[in-house]
């Protein structure tokens, strides 16, 4: 019998998982070189 202790555990692992492959796994969107408008400190 599943029981709302172990649904919470599935849900967190699989939360884990989840922020773990778009941090590592999947590819980084490349952010343009120009600050634009305002001084982002990248000088």
């Amino acid at each position: 019998m599943i029981t709302l202790q172990h649904i919470l555990v599935y849900i967190t692992v699989l939360l884990a998982l989840v922020f773990l492959i778009k941090k590592f796994l999947l590819p980084k969107k490349k952010t343009s070189k120009t600050c634009g408008k305002d001084d982002c400190g990248c000088h």
